[in-house]
C-alpha cells in the first residue's frame, strides 16, 4: 500500500552512530502470526494507520522492512545496573529497533520490539514473550497514557503459536511479538558501556545524537545533555506517583533518556497510598517501592553523570543532578492538580494541596483511583469526612480547569491487578478478546475525560 507522504516520514537516523552501538539480526521465523492487537490511534500518529492486516502483519510479525527506513533489525548495545549491581552482559536479549518514524510533532521515533526472537544478547533465555505478558503491557500503557504518563505505546501484539515455559506462570504458554512506539531505546546503561570501555569518541557520539536527534538542540555539551534529562525523568517520576503507578524494575537500562517510561514487567497501580507498596515480587527489598521511585530516577541519573565524566568535571555535573528536586516537586504537584481537574494557583498553594491530598490518603487508607474519580473539578461528595477537611478546603480554593464531564458520574476506571487477571483469564481460558477491547476503550474514555 502507498504510504501518504505528509503522515509516514521514515528515518534512519540511528543508523548514524555506527556498528559499535547495535548489532544487525534477524527476527524469529514464527508458526503462526495471529494479530491480536493493533493501535490504530497510535499508527496515525507516524503514518501507519492504511496498512491492511495482512500488511500489518507482514511488517510486525515477519518484519518486512518499512519502505525508506532501517533494512534490518539492529539489537542495541547497552550496560547497566540491575537492582544497583553493575552488569556488563546485557543488552537488547529479545527485542530490536527495526525502524524509525517522524511522528505528527517531528519527533523522532522509534519501532522497537519485545518477544522477537535471540540476539547475541539473550544469554540463556529464548528471546520470546508470554502472549500474557503482551496484554499486560497493552494495558499498562493504555492507561498511563491515560493518566498523562509520558510512555511507550504498545502499536501491535500478534500470537506466535508457540508453547512457552516459564518459572514465575503457569507453562506451557502461549507466545507473542508485541510492537512499541517510543520515542527513542537510548537508554542511561547505553551511555554506561561505554564509560565502563572507556569509549570517549563513543561517548561524545551519543551525547551529539541525543541531543540533536531527540532533543533537538545541536551540540556535543554533557551537561547539558544530563540536565534535560534530570528535568524529564524527574517529571517522568511525578507523573508515576499521581498516577498511582508502580513500574517495578527502574534500572539504569530501563531509564529511557528522553525521559519516556518503557518496558513493562512486573508492574502494578496501587490501590491506596502505600508508599512501600511493591510490584516485583523478587523486590524483597523494596527498593523500587512505590514511594521509592523518585529516589530510585534519581539514583539511575546520577550513574548518566558518572558515566558522562570522563567529558567533563565533576562540579557542573553534580549541579545538573542538584536540579532533581526543583523539577520534581512542581512536576508532582501539577501532575496531581491535572488529576484533580483543578489549575494551578500558586506554588505554595499547591504544594499545600498536595501534601493535604498525600496525607489525607495515607492516614485513611481510602482508594486513590476513588478519591481521584470523586474529587475531579467538584468539592468532595459527603462521606469524605474530618480527615478531608484540608483537601476540601485546598480543593475550594483552586480553579476548576474544565467542566466535570459525565464520565465522571459513574465508577471509577481503575486498572488493579484483580481485573488484569480477569482479562487474561478471559483470553486464557475461552479465547475471549472482548473484555480486553472493552477496557481498552474505557481507558480511552477516561484519557478523554481528563483532557
Amino acid at each position: 500500500m502507498p504510504f501518504d507522504p505528509q503522515a509516514y516520514r521514515p528515518a534512519t537516523d540511528l543508523t548514524t552512530l555506527g556498528d559499535g552501538f547495535y548489532d544487525a539480526v534477524a527476527a524469529a521465523d514464527f508458526p503462526e502470526k495471529r494479530l491480536r492487537f493493533r493501535n490504530d490511534r497510535a499508527a496515525a500518529e507516524v503514518g501507519l494507520e492504511p496498512l491492511t492486516d495482512e500488511e500489518w502483519v507482514a511488517h510486525f510479525g515477519r518484519f518486512l522492512p518499512l519502505p525508506g527506513t532501517m533494512p534490518q533489525p539492529l539489537a542495541l548495545r547497552y550496560h547497566g545496573h540491575q537492582f544497583r549491581q553493575y552488569n556488563p552482559d546485557i543488552g537488547d536479549g529479545r527485542g530490536f529497533t527495526f525502524a524509525q518514524l517522524r511522528d505528527r510533532d517531528d519527533r523522532l521515533m522509534d519501532l522497537g520490539t519485545k518477544g522477537s526472537g535471540q540476539t547475541p544478547y539473550s544469554r540463556f533465555g529464548d528471546g520470546r514473550l508470554t502472549l500474557k505478558g503482551g496484554v499486560r503491557e497493552i494495558l499498562a500503557t493504555e492507561m498511563l497514557e491515560a493518566l498523562g504518563v509520558p510512555t511507550s505505546r504498545t502499536l501491535s501484539l500478534i500470537e506466535t503459536g508457540e508453547a512457552l515455559e516459564r518459572g514465575d506462570e503457569p507453562s506451557p504458554t502461549r507466545s507473542a511479538v508485541l510492537v512499541r512506539l517510543s520515542h527513542s531505546h537510548i537508554r542511561i546503561g547505553t551511555f554506561q558501556r561505554l564509560a565502563y570501555q572507556r569509549d570517549e569518541e563513543g561517548l561524545r557520539t551519543l551525547v551529539r545524537y541525543v541531543l540533536d536527534r531527540l532533543y533537538g538542540e545541536p551540540g556535543g555539551d554533557p551537561v547539558r545533555l544530563l540536565t534535560l534529562v534530570v528535568e524529564r525523568t524527574a517529571r517522568l517520576a511525578a507523573a508515576y506517583m499521581a498516577a498511582g503507578f508502580v513500574h517495578g524494575v527502574l534500572n539504569s537500562d530501563n531509564i529511557n533518556v528522553t525521559g519516556e517510561s518503557f518496558d513493562y514487567g512486573p508492574w502494578r497501580f496501587a490501590t491506596t497510598w502505600d508508599p512501600a507498596f511493591t510490584a516485583a515480587y523478587f523486590d524483597h527489598a523494596g527498593l523500587y517501592a512505590f514511594g521509592r521511585q523518585p529516589e530510585a530516577i534519581h539514583w539511575d541519573t546520577m550513574q548518566l553523570a558518572v558515566a558522562l565524566r570522563p567529558l567533563v568535571d565533576a562540579d557542573p555535573l553534580i549541579a545538573a543532578l542538584d536540579g532533581f528536586g526543583a523539577a520534581y516537586q512542581p512536576a508532582v504537584a501539577r501532575a496531581i492538580l491535572w488529576r484533580l481537574g483543578r489549575a494551578p494557583l500558586g506554588e505554595a498553594e499547591d504544594r499545600a494541596l498536595v501534601q493535604a491530598v498525600e496525607m489525607a490518603l495515607r492516614s485513611t487508607g481510602a482508594g486513590i483511583d476513588r478519591f481521584f474519580h470523586d474529587a475531579f473539578a467538584q468539592d468532595l461528595p459527603p462521606g469524605y469526612g474530618a480527615d478531608w477537611a484540608e483537601v476540601r478546603a485546598a480543593l475550594s480554593a483552586h480553579p476548576v480547569r474544565k467542566p466535570r464531564p459525565g464520565f465522571f458520574e459513574g465508577e471509577p476506571c481503575a486498572m488493579l491487578i484483580d481485573e488484569v487477571e480477569a482479562i487474561w483469564s478471559a483470553i486464557d481460558r475461552d479465547d475471549d478478546w472482548a473484555p480486553l477491547h472493552a477496557k481498552v476503550a474505557r481507558v480511552r474514555a477516561l484519557g478523554e475525560a481528563l483532557r
